[in-house]
């Protein structure tokens, strides 16, 4: 018998302060305590060698049941679509008018923090409607 993994999701980025901190208001994730003898993560960051200062941030779910997330700073901008991709499940057990308000509102939410509205794909008798988002640096995510 296997035992459960647990898991932490990654994101290339070029500002991972930005894109956690975002994700952290759409999930409701906190930033971490700063490692002990710092008072805060700027403090921790600026100790840091400058080639790494500013590379790497992190959230977790307060109460540590979802995974932590990882951001880290690439070179590269995002070029072509995730292969990979977060729902966030605003609307589970909804349907109709009641599921597209509840979508709506989140999207106008995140929208409001720079996320960016993509297609709205309507319920099709097999799959419920959901809403198609890009984060604040592109990275596709639904919300469903």
């Amino acid at each position: 018998m296997s035992s459960i993994k647990q898991i932490q999701i990654t994101f290339d980025c070029a500002d991972p302060e930005r894109v956690a901190r975002f994700w952290c208001e759409v999930l409701g994730y906190v930033v971490p305590p700063p490692p002990e003898g710092f008072a805060d993560w700027g403090e921790f960051d600026r100790s840091l060698p400058p080639e790494r200062q500013g590379a790497s941030f992190v959230c977790m779910d307060p109460i540590g049941v979802g995974p932590r997330m990882y951001f880290q700073r690439v070179p590269e901008g995002k070029v072509v679509k995730n292969r990979v991709h977060l729902d966030v499940r605003v609307g589970t057990g909804l349907v109709g008018e009641e599921r597209l308000a509840a979508l709506e509102a989140e999207c106008s939410r995140l929208v409001a923090l720079g996320a960016v509205r993509g297609r709205l794909l309507l319920a099709d008798g097999e799959n419920e409607s959901c809403q198609n988002m890009q984060d604040v640096e592109g990275n596709e995510f639904c919300l469903d």
